[in-house]
């Protein structure tokens, strides 16, 4: 099903949900306020008054929404002044939009079906009846919402619906998030000990733990590893500036109230960087340049904050503090080409090693609404240009998404496909022409002549935390070796396998492998089940056999038994698998 039909599909829905409240609950008991299509399925936001809704109570909703749906033959629609509308719908939340609306000097519509009225804009299915398979949607959950977002109104019940064109697709969706859950990074985060919150330090600053540093760390090398390999230097920025930086930008405009401030006792005003390439034109502005020494190549993992909204704050999924892993190249358009072919490069080896498959997107301009962009329209369709270019020239076709680019330029966003079929916006690449006209950026050419640069915007991970949240849930936390904050674990059957088996632990943290040493007390069987628990890669077992043989005996997490092997194969075996990435 095409994507308008289906938001069409779930918008109606929403109006079915309202006809079911209304008759299960009666009309003149409730107030109904907005439903809307959402990505899954749709939502209605009720004012139940005295009544308290439930999830209990959804399956006699969605028994009265099968009930009623053959009746819903038709949709018609009508246009009314704004005192008819004021007359018809007199709850104060419909009243609210149809002022609203007025002021706007928009038209007011309303659309019925099966004898339900409701303000709307339109965007339905012609026929409910024969268009809707009665099997293909579920009520979800019940949830509080506050009328329009604001906590400072009234807070209302929100009820959710699953909405899909078939049977099989809710029931495909309803497995994947069935396992989702099974996946979900907070969980998995606290029961391998990688990540905390503090109410003492504030939502949206995530602590990680030693485990979960060992794991950003690695990350965060094996980027840099990439990225040495083709020129890139390191380079260091504070956390603060002074707003002149972004009103020179164009983020002060555009960012102004996402920004954290600082006040000095002088009376500037500072921000806490949202952003790092403001900060780092300037590096590159400290001296001339030749056009012999361009490209100059700069990376920068550090963080950057922003003043999310708290009710949008979820794990690391979303954030205040944004560990980046940012890049920027400036050199002549003539080698943005190369650049940007290097860092594609880097995005698809990479992701690759996590067993991600890659989807690009090219994220353009909308030519209707070119006042939310920075530079010419002539800018941005050359940008583009070269960037399509790039993605074709790589043998894949890119999803064109027009109105998604940054304010300063064009990008290409990559999807990545996960373990359980979920899409996710990982790395972006952004070609910008804008910015060095900002900055007044140039080089001195062939002719003794200043020349305009571009910069190239790379960033692999885009937020650390938010990487970590994909790949915590794609792996199931089950981390390859080479990531692993634990690699193996040495399990002593018995207190005189004890020397043996430190004997063990001390030669392969000697070769750099991050091993464990479990030599508490306690019996074999809860020793291993906590090796499992903690999705640890292998672990070893030392009991009288292995003593007397001089081995140990391997087990793996991914293949079971591998049996009795000397300590130097194990050294190789492991070694060769971290070089590898496997």
């Amino acid at each position: 099903m095409e994507k308008e039909k289906l938001e069409h599909l779930r918008h109606t829905l929403a109006h079915l949900l309202a006809a079911a409240v209304g008759e299960i609950y009666k009309f003149d008991k409730v107030k109904l306020t907005l439903g809307p299509a959402i990505d899954n399925g749709f939502y209605y936001d009720i004012d139940f008054g005295e009544e308290k809704v439930a999830d209990k109570d959804l399956q006699k909703i969605e028994d009265k929404m099968r009930k009623i749906l053959p009746k819903w033959t038709e949709f018609t629609h009508k246009e009314i002044s704004k005192d008819e509308a004021l007359a018809f719908f007199k709850n104060e939340y419909k009243q609210e939009l149809i002022n609203e609306i007025a002021e706007r000097g928009e038209k007011i519509t309303t659309y019925t079906c099966g004898g339900f009225t409701d303000l709307c804009r339109g965007g339905h299915l012609e026929n409910p009846a024969t268009e809707i398979d009665p099997a293909s949607f579920k009520l979800d959950r019940v949830a509080g919402a506050y009328w329009r977002g604001d906590e400072k109104n009234k807070m209302l019940t929100r009820i959710y619906g699953l909405a899909f064109p078939t049977k099989a697709e809710l029931d495909a969706y309803l497995t994947q998030r069935e396992e989702a859950e099974k996946r979900d990074h907070k969980k998995l985060g606290k029961e391998l000990d990688l990540f905390t919150f503090s109410d003492l330090v504030g939502a949206g600053l995530p602590l990680f733990t030693p485990k979960g540093t060992v794991i950003r760390n690695l990350l965060d090398g094996f980027v840099w590893e990439l990225r040495k390999a083709v020129g890139y230097e390191q380079v260091d920025i504070p956390h603060i500036t002074k707003k002149e930086l972004y009103e020179t930008s164009g983020h002060w405009e555009k960012f102004k109230d996402d920004l954290f401030r600082v006040n000095t006792r002088e009376g500037h005003i500072f921000a806490m960087k949202p952003m790092n390439c403001p900060h780092h034109t300037q590096i590159y502005n400290r001296r001339q340049w030749s056009y012999r020494e361009l490209p100059q190549r700069y990376a920068n993992t550090t963080k950057v904050y922003r003043d999310e909204q708290t009710g949008e704050l979820g794990g690391l999924t979303r954030v205040r503090s944004i560990t980046q892993d940012d890049a920027h190249v400036f050199c002549r358009l003539s080698q943005s080409g190369d650049e940007i072919r290097k860092i594609y490069n880097i995005v698809k080896t990479f992701y690759g090693a996590f067993g991600f498959t890659l989807q690009p997107r090219l994220s353009m301009h909308d030519p209707k609404n070119m006042n939310a962009y920075l530079g010419t329209e002539e800018v941005w369709l050359n940008s583009e240009k070269t960037l399509r270019e790039i993605i074709l020239g790589n043998n894949e076709t890119p999803i064109e998404a027009l109105g998604e680019a940054a304010f300063y330029g064009p990008k290409i966003d990559f999807l990545a496909k996960d373990a359980i079929g979920r899409d996710h916006q990982v790395a972006t690449i952004q070609l910008d022409m804008n910015m060095p006209e900002r900055f007044d950026l140039y080089c001195i050419n062939e002719k003794g002549a200043q020349e305009r640069i571009v910069m190239v915007h790379a960033a692999i991970m885009g937020s650390i935390e938010r990487f970590m949240s994909i790949l915590i849930e794609h792996t199931a936390g089950a981390f390859p070796l080479w990531l692993s904050p634990v690699q193996v674990k040495i399990i002593p059957v018995r207190e005189n396998h004890n020397a043996y088996a430190k004997e063990v632990y001390e030669m392969l943290k000697e070769k750099g492998i991050r091993a464990e040493l479990d030599d508490n007390d306690g019996n074999l069987g809860g020793k291993v089940r906590d090796a499992k628990n903690n999705k640890i890669p292998y672990w070893i077992v030392v009991g009288d056999k292995e003593v007397e043989a001089g081995k140990v005996t391997l087990e793996s997490r991914d293949a079971g038994q591998l049996g009795q092997i000397s300590k130097e194969e194990l050294v190789s075996k492991l070694l060769e698998e971290i070089k590898n990435k496997k």
